[in-house]
């Protein structure tokens, strides 16, 4: 497995969280815990950001070594 396919499935996996972690909050009861998992989800959110931009370069990357 490539590095870029390793760094896509830990992708997925953060879409898979941040997802939960939204629907966490939306059905809490408690407003502290509504919060928590709102925070956790915008924390998570940022991450796959990056990690998506990652994804961006490895790909970019791969295009220029089969090229050679």
């Amino acid at each position: 497995m490539t590095v870029a396919s390793n760094v896509k499935q830990t992708l997925a996996s953060l879409k898979g969280i941040e997802s939960q972690l939204s629907a966490f909050a939306l059905n809490s009861m408690e407003e502290e815990a509504q919060k928590a998992f709102h925070d956790a989800m915008v924390l998570v959110g940022e991450i796959k950001n990056d990690i998506q931009l990652r994804v961006y370069q490895l790909e970019r990357e791969e295009k220029e070594y089969s090229s050679s």
